[in-house]
């Protein structure tokens, strides 16, 4: 059975207090989602990270904050969820060349991954069967992305000790929406065996 991890969101704006668009308490995933990446690394199981990646004028920034601006600091990943070898698959057509990475940073301007011009074609290219998913946010960004995975009728685990929320009972929602779908909950333990 062939797994994928995606690792969703995990920036500098999101995870961090002096980030734009900080999520309260996200610093404390940064351990679980370096062990969950370097798990899948040492496996050799690919890592798909999403990433925003907005234009200073980005249509989105008329429901947020502006964050994640193409550039900035704010947008990088956290170093430790990096993995060394890497490909950034821009959100634009382009050529994807993802022979021997281990982590496929997908770019994205919506809140919705599967929006991104590239997820799909990224997702057709590594013909996954299983999908575990981390990251923030659980209502928002984590949930698009288990919606979209689930659409596809492969199982798809969210990792409840590697996610973060903004609001509690949004997040009891979507994951209870998860789980009406046919998704799984599991801790970053469980995962690791």
């Amino acid at each position: 059975m062939r797994t994928v991890f995606l690792d969703i969101d995990t920036q500098l704006d999101f995870l961090f207090p002096a980030g734009a668009l900080y999520v309260p308490s996200a610093e404390r995933l940064v351990p679980a989602i370096a062990r969950l990446n370097r798990f899948a690394a040492e496996r050799g199981i690919p890592v798909v990270s999403t990433t925003d990646a907005h234009a200073e004028d980005d249509p989105e920034f008329a429901a947020w904050p502006p964050h994640c601006v193409a550039g900035t600091a704010g947008q990088h990943k956290a170093g430790a969820t990096l993995l060394d070898r890497r490909v950034v698959v821009p959100n634009r057509d382009c050529d994807l060349a993802l022979e021997g990475a281990e982590q496929i940073v997908v770019e994205k301007q919506t809140v919705d991954v599967f929006l991104a011009r590239n997820l799909s074609r990224v997702l057709e290219r590594l013909q996954a069967d299983r999908y575990v998913v981390y990251g923030v946010v659980t209502e928002i960004c984590v949930l698009y992305a288990a919606r979209g995975l689930l659409r596809g009728a492969k199982p798809v685990t969210v990792v409840t000790d590697a996610i973060e929320t903004l609001r509690a009972e949004d997040a009891r929602r979507a994951l209870a929406e998860i789980r009406e779908r046919g998704g799984a909950l599991a801790t970053t333990a469980e995962i690791l065996l």
